[in-house]
């Protein structure tokens, strides 16, 4: 027996911290009764499990996409005002994937989509310090006491960030190009850090998660990830 939002997350539904959250708001029923509490625990092998009155299948091959996300697009399963979404790049993949975090809709770069569950729980968790790395061309020129205070943590709205390495890349006429690496995955986190310190964002690329990066991959570009690097990925946050 296993908890539900578990074997929810095994077999691609969404992350588990969503699970959870389908959960109690009622969408999900076992054996035709509608659960609310986590801690209901299931027989994967003999209980018949559905979100929304449709059935999940509990055997899924699993599938680990490493995407270009362009600048412009919604990083969402779908999107009621019939913008273009991350899923609709991926021709050719039949099972149900979700994307690992999020980028914003005028952030481009490294986005990672799955239907691993417990791995893109974890890779959006800060306790297992997976790097994300960004380029952010910023508006001015950043002095080192924007950056200390950058590199220390800055207190948003939703509390303090965890510190952050930060690097001066370039500089041109009325703007900075930044490399910062967080563990976290707020909403808009870096955009709001470099708003904090009087520098915002202009351009923001994510180029790195962990060890992968974008390589030769190309805006709305994406590639599956070779079984080395999904076992050297799940090795990095524990499984």
């Amino acid at each position: 027996m296993e908890r539900l939002q578990k074997v929810l997350a095994h077999a691609g539904v969404a992350s588990r911290r969503k699970c959870e959250e389908l959960i109690r708001s009622g969408r999900v029923q076992v054996n035709g009764q509608t659960v609310t509490e986590l801690g209901v625990k299931v027989d994967p092998a003999k209980d018949r499990i559905a979100v929304d009155g449709m059935p999940v299948r509990l055997e899924t091959r699993k599938r680990y996409l490493l995407l270009y996300k362009p600048a412009g697009v919604i990083t969402s399963v779908r999107d009621p005002h019939g913008r273009r979404t991350v899923i609709d790049l991926l021709e050719g993949v039949p099972e149900r994937v979700y994307p690992v975090g999020r980028l914003d809709y005028e952030t481009e770069g490294l986005l990672l989509l799955t239907n691993d569950g417990e791995l893109a729980h974890r890779i959006m968790h800060p306790r297992y310090e997976l790097d994300k790395v960004y380029e952010a061309w910023v508006k001015g020129h950043p002095d080192e006491e924007d950056l200390r205070r950058l590199r220390e943590g800055i207190l948003l709205e939703d509390g303090w960030t965890h510190p952050a390495k930060v690097e001066r890349l370039a500089e041109r006429s009325g703007r900075t190009l930044l490399r910062l690496t967080i563990h976290e995955g707020r909403n808009r986190q870096v955009r709001r850090m470099c708003a904090a310190v009087g520098h915002p964002v202009l351009v923001l690329k994510r180029v790195r998660v962990g060890f992968l990066t974008l390589g030769r991959l190309r805006p709305g570009e994406w590639r599956e990830l070779a079984p080395e690097e999904v076992r050297r990925l799940r090795a990095l946050v524990g499984l």
